[in-house]
């Protein structure tokens, strides 16, 4: 029987640090819970000292995530792994994840420590993190541009010390897939306790390297791959998950290695972390882009309807990739409609599929057929439940290529309090309706970014509008969909509001 190698996802902790892929707690446990139905090992849920608000997701992912290991990240400090235990009460296998760095560029200018201070303090943290918890991962900070032999030695100890995990990060991606693996195997051959623990890795893609590295890894015997999805995360981003496990599918003659993931749910997967951070998804992506199974040559399309693994290595339902083959519209019924829902991969909660349904009732007056993206979006943004704090009842615009652009908005608070005001912007009808809203909601929002994009083809296609606004040097999400995209703007406007006044009153709470 092949081995299986350990996916540790990091997409709620690296990937949300990567710049513009913030979320809120709401979309954290949602992204939480598909990673569960993934199939991860280990979901590495947030840093728990970072922030109040950090610290509160962890708690609420510990507590519902009930089949996946929960790891928070920590310093080599005691106050943080103080943190990381606190936040992880609750959860059915939990992890504190310490790191420390180890190369000489960083214990010289950042820690300012020497190498026998450092493989103390290490020592010292994994035993203390060791009383909280059994399961402890040990991280070497910048462990590729790191000495060798100083690497051996630090490992050894904190695995006596009780570290069931140790990790060699490629920190800033500067390695290579042959210095990496004789890295690895260097370590397999000089650490005398290796084979007590799992052996993790954490590449970065400065120079696009990391699926390789991580590859490279597992040859040289790395037991468990640290990745996100989409391969988002700081600076370049970090090893894709979907690449590093479909390599591991299609590549099963070359690593004879197997993973726990369920294929099948990787594009939801994807899609949905797409929907929730605003950030597109490049059509060229490996596996899951909007180009991975098209064929626009002549050659090659021939080749694929001849046979298909001509052009494809891998099948579009290995990753649940469905085509648009039943057509819904506004004849069609709910029980039609849920099926679909379902064979799409989602799973909502009654109130949510009543919200959804309701949708697609509304959308199939409008359009002749109802396509599966059109339903997806639908879905997306009725699956993530935020408090509605302002809903949007009505608008009015007023613009042209001679006039002055105005809009009239009517909001409802959640109090049942209705509020309307008008303002005029020389930018164009959203443009008035952003001012009237902030002059509503009493604050004025940076708008960071704005993308329209078509969820189908056609004249009747939806609007779906990502921006992202900045309140106090904090960015915030919104998503909306329309057939006018007007409209879209302005729900996705004031979802990024609804958004900022949930994450506020999270954190009090």
């Amino acid at each position: 029987m092949a081995k299986a190698i350990k996916i540790f996802d990091t997409t709620l902790r690296d990937g949300e640090q990567s710049p513009g892929c913030s979320m809120n707690l709401s979309e954290k446990l949602e992204m939480a819970l598909q990673l569960e139905r993934l199939g991860v090992d280990v979901i590495e849920a947030g840093f728990a000292i970072a922030s109040p608000g950090d610290f509160k997701s962890v708690h609420e992912i510990a507590k519902v995530v009930k089949h996946t290991r929960v790891a928070s990240l920590a310093r080599a400090l005691t106050k943080d792994i103080d943190a990381a235990a606190e936040s992880l009460k609750g959860a059915a296998y939990p992890r504190i994840h310490t790191f420390l760095a180890t190369s000489d560029i960083h214990m010289q200018y950042k820690l300012k420590k020497t190498p026998e201070e450092v493989l103390q303090n290490a020592v010292e943290m994994v035993k203390y993190a060791k009383k909280y918890c059994e399961d402890v991962e040990f991280s070497a900070e910048d462990a590729s541009r790191s000495d060798p032999a100083f690497l051996y030695q630090i490992f050894e100890a904190v695995i006596k010390a009780g570290a069931t995990v140790i990790n060699v990060p490629d920190t800033v991606g500067y390695t290579s897939p042959d210095e990496f693996y004789n890295l690895i195997a260097g370590i397999r051959d000089h650490v005398p306790s290796i084979d007590k623990v799992d052996i993790s890795v954490h590449c970065h893609n400065d120079l696009g390297m990391a699926v390789a590295n991580s590859l490279s890894a597992i040859k040289a015997g790395a037991t468990q791959i640290e990745c996100t999805v989409n391969g988002i995360g700081e600076r370049a981003g970090n090893a894709a998950l979907e690449e590093l496990v479909m390599n591991l599918s299609v590549r099963k003659d070359l690593y004879d290695l197997t993973t726990n993931i369920q294929t099948k749910e990787i594009y939801k997967t994807s899609k949905l972390l797409s929907s929730i951070t605003g950030v597109k998804i490049q059509p060229n992506k490996a596996i899951v882009g909007e180009n991975a199974f098209a064929h626009e040559s002549g050659i090659h399309q021939h080749g694929v309807l001849a046979n298909k693994s001509t052009y494809e290595i891998m099948t579009p339902e290995s990753i649940g990739l469905t085509e648009n083959k039943m057509v819904l519209g506004k004849h069609s019924g709910r029980h039609a409609f849920v099926d679909r829902i379902e064979m799409l991969g989602y799973a909502l909660e009654e109130d949510a599929l009543n919200k959804a349904f309701e949708q697609f009732k509304m959308l199939a007056d409008k359009k002749k057929v109802v396509t599966d993206k059109d339903i997806e979006a639908l879905v997306r943004r009725k699956t993530v439940a935020i408090p509605q704090t302002y809903t949007l009842e009505r608008f009015v615009i007023n613009s042209g290529n001679t006039i002055t652009a105005t809009s009239a908005v009517r909001l409802i608070c959640k109090t049942g309090a209705v509020l309307e005001d008008v303002m005029s912007s020389y930018d164009g009808p959203i443009d008035a309706s952003f001012k009237a809203i902030d002059k509503m909601v009493g604050k004025k929002f940076t708008l960071e970014d704005f993308s329209i994009n078509s969820v189908t083809g056609g004249a009747d296609a939806q609007g779906e509008v990502n921006l992202k606004i900045k309140c106090k040097n904090k960015t915030y999400n919104g998503h909306g969909v329309s057939m006018d995209i007007v409209e879209a703007s302005i729900l996705a406007y004031l979802s990024a509001i609804n958004n900022m006044l949930y994450d506020l009153d999270s954190i009090k709470k």
